[in-house]
């Protein structure tokens, strides 16, 4: 299964590299908002290449394939919300990733709340 989120850039953060066992490295991250009555802000990670590729700008609208992965570190968890792909605009068509059959994306909606909802 596939996930994706859309939504507007609201902030690109700083940049972060360093040296590993496999050699050089890069990341970025940048805040998402999702659309809706209680918009959500979600911290998405982009490495290598993937960075220059995309070009995440501050201000559009975009959707973002992701995959979600936790792990634990000293007793606490971290989790991890890596970007694969980003196209420009709201991608809700139904359109399917590349190596993927239409329907079998998983589209996070945080906007789909009746207005007795929380907002949590």
């Amino acid at each position: 299964m596939d996930l994706k989120i859309s939504g507007k850039v609201k902030e690109i953060l700083e940049m972060q590299s360093g040296e590993g066992k496999n050699g050089p490295w890069k990341k970025q991250d940048f805040i998402l908002e999702t659309p809706g009555k209680f918009p959500r802000l979600v911290c998405i990670t982009q490495w290598g290449e993937q960075i220059d590729k995309n070009n995440v700008q501050e201000g559009e609208t975009l959707t973002a394939w992701i995959d979600i992965q936790s792990r634990e570190y000293k007793g606490r968890w971290y989790t991890d919300v890596k970007a694969w792909k980003v196209e420009r605009g709201d991608s809700s068509s139904g359109a399917a990733p590349e190596g993927g059959m239409p329907g079998d994306e998983k589209v996070i909606d945080f906007g789909a709340y009746d207005d007795d909802d929380p907002p949590f």
